[in-house]
């Protein structure tokens, strides 16, 4: 397994990942499924300074990717960035998104930010747990923020000190 720049051969994979989220978790708060051109986008966006896009591969085929970005547009904030980590379904639990997490953890420290937030469906017990693993502390919940399958959804946030 490798991990890399994601690569716009690298799309129609991880548009799949990113829409089983959207249909099948509460990951993504939307119900709207994305499309090539949207991910296309999304891709030129993270290939720009201080954002960053990665997969974990075998060979062609794409197991997961994850990304960082602004946290927050305004430039107080210009030191914070959010991350956002997706693992195929079938490929969970293989320790991907603990090597995609280090990967942008590391990044992220050479590129001198400060701190690193995740915004996480309260109820993502594997997404808190690695976040926790890995040095995150919690930040804070706002309970009944998000609405999705019929219910209303807290978002926890967690916050990692990167210097």
């Amino acid at each position: 397994m490798q991990i890399r720049t994601a690569v716009e051969a690298d799309l129609p994979q991880i548009l799949a990942i990113h829409n089983d989220a959207i249909e099948h978790s509460t990951a993504i708060w939307t119900d709207t499924l994305a499309t090539l051109a949207e991910r296309q986008t999304w891709l030129a966006e993270h290939q720009t300074p201080r954002q960053l896009a990665i997969v974990a591969a075998e060979g062609d085929e794409v197991l997961g990717y994850a990304t960082y970005g602004p946290w927050r547009a305004k430039e107080g904030y210009r030191f914070t960035i959010e991350n956002s980590v997706y693992v195929r379904t079938d490929q969970a639990g293989r320790g991907y998104g603990r090597e995609l997490m280090n990967a942008l953890i590391a990044d992220a420290k050479k590129s001198d930010f400060h701190a690193m937030i995740a915004a996480i469906e309260a109820g993502n017990v594997a997404s808190i747990r690695l976040h926790e693993n890995l040095g995150f502390v919690d930040a804070g919940t706002i309970e009944a923020v998000g609405f999705k399958f019929g219910r209303w959804l807290d978002l926890k946030h967690m916050r990692l000190a990167l210097d």
